[in-house]
């Protein structure tokens, strides 16, 4: 898919996750936030009351996370986290397992976002040679604005 070319008609084309994250400083400094957990639990054994902790706060930021995305991507995010039983606190290794995949799906997100950026940068060059190509000769070229490129004077009458 060619980015720019988006026809209105056509409903199998897939959005740019770009335009799917809707708030992403948000989903970054929550993304940010689990992984840190995640890394802090790893290494500490978790009792019933830290366990009931994590728990809760998996929860919240699921729904957090669910608020700076677009509604498929919530979508997605909703089928891949099964919530927990609300009965019972999960044991450590549901825990880690949860907040694994959690980072996980984010990290993947991050990447499909860094990789449409680079897309559109180079489709953005792409299309600046194609315009610079179409110039004709002597105009266009870097520096043509700047009087010292060209060894003209850049200061004023006094200079």
């Amino acid at each position: 898919m060619a980015l720019g070319d988006i026809d209105a008609d056509d409903d199998s084309r897939e959005i740019p996750v770009t335009e799917q994250v809707e708030q992403p400083a948000k989903v970054m400094r929550i993304g940010s936030m689990i992984k840190q957990l995640l890394e802090e639990v790893r290494a500490a054994p978790l009792d019933e009351a830290s366990r009931v902790r994590l728990k809760e706060i998996h929860s919240s930021s699921v729904k957090e996370l669910e608020d700076g995305l677009a509604p498929e991507l919530v979508e997605e995010l909703e089928r891949l986290s099964l919530p927990f039983n609300e009965d019972s606190t999960p044991s450590d290794a549901e825990l880690r397992i949860a907040q694994a995949q959690l980072v996980g799906w984010l990290e993947g997100l991050f990447h499909g976002i860094q990789t449409t950026l680079f897309a559109q940068q180079m489709a953005a060059r792409a299309q600046l040679e194609q315009m610079r190509r179409a110039l004709p000769p002597g105009a266009g070229h870097e520096g043509a604005d700047d009087p010292r490129a060209a060894g003209g004077r850049t200061g004023g009458p006094y200079l």
